[in-house]
């Protein structure tokens, strides 16, 4: 894919469709960003943009989201995806550690 090619893709976004029915665009640039996601329940979101990311950090407090998530990571993301039990207000990482930070049904 040229540059150019890229720089459409990223301008569409990646489509998402919320539980409630509602659906979104993520159309900042992900290509070999470092991800942060907050709230990233069991990885629905995740899934979608991973592919597009060098890494991913997805957090979520809930135990029960975590292990679903994890075990529905494919193993061509296990490399760049880690699931972790967590709060942004309690990240071990620097903020710099992240180009972008995604928030879906987290505030």
């Amino acid at each position: 894919m040229s540059r150019i090619d890229s720089l459409k893709e990223a301008k569409r976004g990646i489509g998402v469709t919320c539980p409630c029915g509602k659906s979104a665009r993520i159309t900042v640039g992900l290509d070999d960003a470092r991800v942060l996601e907050i709230g990233c329940g069991d990885g629905r979101l995740t899934f979608r943009y991973a592919p597009a990311a060098r890494s991913v950090l997805a957090i979520d407090p809930r135990a029960e989201a975590i292990a679903k998530a994890t075990d529905m990571l494919p193993v061509e993301s296990a490399e760049r995806v880690r699931f972790e039990i967590g709060s942004a207000l309690k990240l071990d990482q620097p903020p710099a550690s992240f180009d972008v930070a995604l928030l879906s049904h987290s505030l």
